[in-house]
This record gives structure tokens, sequence and C-alpha cells, in this order.
């Protein structure tokens, strides 16, 4: 069906492109002027109901596995989900520890300086440290070469490997930090814990989206950005907390305690088991393969998706290094994402509230343990607001939760700048009306970000590689994401220096374009097959031009 005749007496031809939003041209119109308001919203019911029925029906088609959500496949998950509290860890910690002033006194007294005694220097100045930015930011420069090694361990032995060597490599970080005498050393911790989170990001996701029922596949895979919240919540009490030792080597334990989620995550990684879709990638053992999914799904019915991951790994075989594959004219939609998703998602400003919030705070007034309180409750609003975009994705969508965050992320950053621009100068705090406005529109950006780009900016690219590009793809997508990290991180603070509030303005700015680029080229990925996934391009309007069969 491509046209439906309307309460209105219109025909309206449909365009149903990759994401099933409607598009309709009127034709045979035989009502001049402005349509009624009240028909032309009838209009949009009865359209809504025939999307509806029309996804229902493509869902079908596409193929709806039989399985069930079992306790093997929940307690797999949420073992590899730990990885994302130790991410989430290192991402809190650091701004912390990094506003505590025994920190800055042992590792940058000219910081503590400036902070302290220099009453000239701008509000916005105070922090401005390339050493401190090192600091912060090594961790994903180191990333960033780990996920490309991992790939090649994800796809010769496994996912399970890879997210054993991330565990050690955390646990190791993890002691080196907390028992740090010198910037050297703390660099060092940094470096091996972004080796930890390079092979971690490049595994975890993988495995969740290949584990996870096909139909709860947006549920389990937003599950890693709830753990990430969490690590980011759990930093933000343990700096809190370990602020306030009197003695001042609060910031070891804050350091040190990354090795507790390490722990759980490489004693778990041995007992985790293989996905379905790595047996048959590098054993071909089809048997041991159904037995494994008929396990995690619950049902000896598994015929149909084995088939489906029997023919996709025939085709990656094809392939000898993804790569090289990848380039390819028929996987430019892929490599498009794998590029523009993680560069849109650090530069919707979220790590600077995550590497950054406690001394954003003090820039705008608070004290040293205010500034630490406030960072507690962001990652419980980031938190919750992950938990109700894991209870929803799968059933509005990824297209929907995307514009909604973003639209919420936008207008929190231009209100956000604008009251900066009037009210906070070089000199003297911001009002404490306005302050804590601004500390509620940060509350908001959060909430905003915990819905749309934080889970959906790792689950998306997680789904939407044919198995013979997936491990490449998935490392490529790391390693930008790393990049711009690295990037945002160790240029922040000179950027709050120079541009001031601006720096609002200009995330805001990156936030509408991102959301522009979701409406018009993301296709809907929910409710699809993973290792079909490659139909939803070859019914693009725009990235249809490259695919071929």
């Amino acid at each position: 069906m491509d046209h439906i005749q309307l309460k209105q007496g219109r025909v309206l031809r449909l365009n149903l492109p990759y994401h099933l939003s409607i598009t309709c041209t009127y034709l045979n119109s035989q009502l001049p002027g402005i349509p009624d308001p009240l028909a032309f919203y009838q209009d949009y019911l009865l359209l809504v109901s025939w999307r509806r029925q029309l996804m229902a029906g493509l869902a079908n088609e596409r193929g709806d596995y039989a399985g069930k959500i079992t306790w093997f496949v929940v307690m797999s998950c949420m073992m590899a989900a730990v990885g994302g509290i130790l991410f989430g860890y290192d991402i809190g910690i650091s701004g912390g520890v990094s506003s505590m002033e025994s920190f800055l006194k042992k590792f940058f007294p000219s910081v503590y300086t400036k902070m302290e005694n220099d009453t000239k220097i701008s509000n916005y100045c105070k922090f401005d440290s390339q050493l401190l930015t090192v600091f912060t930011s090594s961790l994903y420069a180191a990333g960033i070469v780990a996920s490309f090694f991992a790939s090649s361990i994800t796809r010769s032995y496994g996912r399970k490997p890879t997210i054993l060597a991330g565990g050690i490599s955390f646990l190791v970080g993890s002691a080196i930090g907390g028992a740090a005498l010198d910037v050297y050393m703390l660099i060092i911790a940094r470096l091996l814990l972004g080796i930890g989170v390079g092979f971690a990001n490049q595994s975890i996701p993988l495995y969740l989206s290949e584990m996870a029922p096909m139909n709860y596949r947006g549920a389990f895979n937003t599950g890693y950005q709830v753990t990430l919240d969490l690590g980011i919540l759990f930093a933000g009490l343990v700096n809190y907390g370990s602020q306030k030792i009197k003695s001042g080597w609060g910031w070891r334990l804050s350091l040190a305690l990354a090795a507790a989620p390490a722990f759980v995550l490489t004693l778990g990684a041995l007992f985790l088991p293989d996905t379905p879709n790595s047996l048959i990638q590098r054993t071909n053992d089809q048997e041991k393969a159904k037995v494994m999914l008929q396990k995690i799904r619950g049902t000896m019915d598994v015929q149909e998706e084995l088939d489906d991951i029997i023919e996709a790994s025939r085709a990656s075989t094809v392939t000898e290094n993804s790569f090289k594959e990848i380039p390819k004219r028929k996987y430019r939609p892929q490599l498009a994402m794998a590029i523009a998703l993680p560069f849109f998602q650090q530069l919707t400003g979220i790590n600077v509230i995550g590497f950054y919030a406690p001394i954003l705070f003090r820039t705008l007034g608070f004290a040293e343990s205010a500034s630490l309180l406030s960072t507690v409750l962001s990652g419980v609003v980031g938190t919750a607001s992950t938990v109700i975009a894991m209870l929803v994705v799968d059933k509005f969508g990824r297209r929907a939760l995307f514009m909604f965050g973003g639209i919420q992320m936008l207008v929190s950053h231009l209100i956000i700048g604008i009251i900066l621009a009037l009210h906070l100068k070089d000199h003297g705090d911001l009002e404490k009306g306005y302050a804590y406005f601004v500390l509620v529109l940060v509350y908001i950006f959060a909430a905003g970000f915990g819905l749309s780009w934080g889970p959906l900016g790792w689950l998306v690219p997680s789904e939407i590689f044919q198995m013979e590009i997936r491990s490449a793809g998935m490392s490529i997508f790391v390693a930008v994401s790393f990049f711009f990290t690295f990037a945002v991180a160790q240029t922040f603070l000179a950027m709050l220096c120079s541009f001031k509030s601006g720096i609002f303005f200009f995330f805001g700015a990156w936030v509408a374009l991102m959301t522009a680029f979701v409406y018009w080229l993301l296709p809907e990925t929910g409710n699809i097959p993973i290792e079909k996934m490659d139909q939803i391009w070859k019914d693009h309007w725009f990235w249809s031009k490259f695919v071929v069969d």
C-alpha cells in the first residue's frame, strides 16, 4: 500500500522510508485552502494507527524469533555490563579529585595557587592547566590505540577474552593510581585505565547486542549506559565522602576504589559464556552454537535465528580484513554512523559535565563540598533518565528518544549560556538564585542526555554492523569516541577560559546539528534482527544510493 484515503476526502501518497516516519504528499485535492484543523488531526491519528500496523507487519516479515528473556542471559549481561560501572567511575572520579584542594596542592600547585590567591584571574580561567587536562584526557588517548588491538582479539578469540583483558588492565591501573607519588604515576595509571576502557567498550556493547533477544535488545544494551551512569554516581559519592577526610589522603581512596568493580569484571569474565554469533564466526561449530542459543533463548525452537547467524557468518568469511572491507561503498552508511555518532555524542557537552562538573560548579561559586554534592545529584538524574530510556526504547524507538532528548539538551545549553553571559562576569560569584537555576538546568540537560545520546550513542552502533565488519566497525566507533572525548577533555578548560559563557552556545549549536542529522539520516533500528539490519539502509531515501544487493 502506497496511499491511503483520509477523512478530509484527500488521497495521501505515503513516503515511508527507513524509519517509517510519515511524510505525505497531498494528491487530487478536493478541498481548496487550509484544511480544517479538527479533520487534519483526525487524519493524523489515522496515519499513526496505520503506521503501527505497518511496523508490526514489518517486524514479522523481517523475522520475529522465538524465545524469551532467561535468567541465564540476564545474569551474563549484568556481569558484562559491570564494565560500564568502571568506565563511568573513571569519568566521574577524575573531575572530582581535580577539584580537591589536597590533590591540587600535591600534583598541580600552580592551579591551587590561582584558585586560592589570584584575585585578578577570570572566573572562567582559574582551572586552565594543560597538565591537569592531560591527567583527565590521557585515559582516552590510550583507549584509542587499545580499541584497534581489541578488534583483532574480539574477532579471533571472541568477546569474552577481550572483556577479561580489559578487567585486568583496570585492576593494575587503579592500584598505581591509588599509590601515585607524582604526576607521572598518575598519568601512567590513567593510561592503563584507558587500555581497559578501550577493550571493554569495544567488546561489551557487542556482547550485549548479540546475547539479547531481538525485541529487548534496546533495553539490554541501554543497561550498559545505566551501569555507566551508576559508575559516575558512585564516583560522585566516593569523592564527596573522601573529600571530608581531614588528613588529605581522600583522593587516594577515590582513585584506588576503581579496583572493586575491576575485580568483579575480571572474575566474572572467566565465567561468561561466548555468544552464538562469535562461536559460529570463530569455530563454525553449529551444534555448540545451537545449544548456547537454546540456553540463552529458553526454547528449543531457535533454528530460524541460527540460520540467520550462519548465513551472516558465511558472508563474513570472504572478508580477510574487516578494516579493508568497511571503506567499500556498500558499507558507506555503517562507516558514516561509526564516525558521526561518537563525534556528535562527545559534542553534546556531556563529558564537560562528567569530567569537570565539580570544577564548573566551583566556577559558579559553589564551595568544594557543595560542588561535589551537586555532582552526585547530577549523577542521580542521569541514572534515573537512562533507566527510563531502557524501559521505553523498544516501545517508542531510537529516533523518538534522540529527538526528544536533543531538544531538551539544546534548550538547556541556550538558557545556561544566556544566564552566564548576563550574570557571571570575570570576577565575583554568580548570584545564588541564578547559580541554583543553572544547577537545575544542568540536571535537565543530564536528563536529556540520559534519555537519548547517552544510551543510544552506544546502542545504535552495536546494532548496525554486519558480521563481516562488526569488530572493525565497533573499533572505529570506540576510537572516534575516544579521540573526540580526548579532544574535548584536553581543550575544554582552555575553551572555557576563551569562550566564557559562549561555550554553552558552542555545544548548543552542535546539539542542533546532530538532532537534524538524526532526523534526516539515521534509520530506525528497533525491533529488527541484528543479522538483517542491512535492510534499513536499502529502504532509506539517501543511503539506498550506496547499498546494492
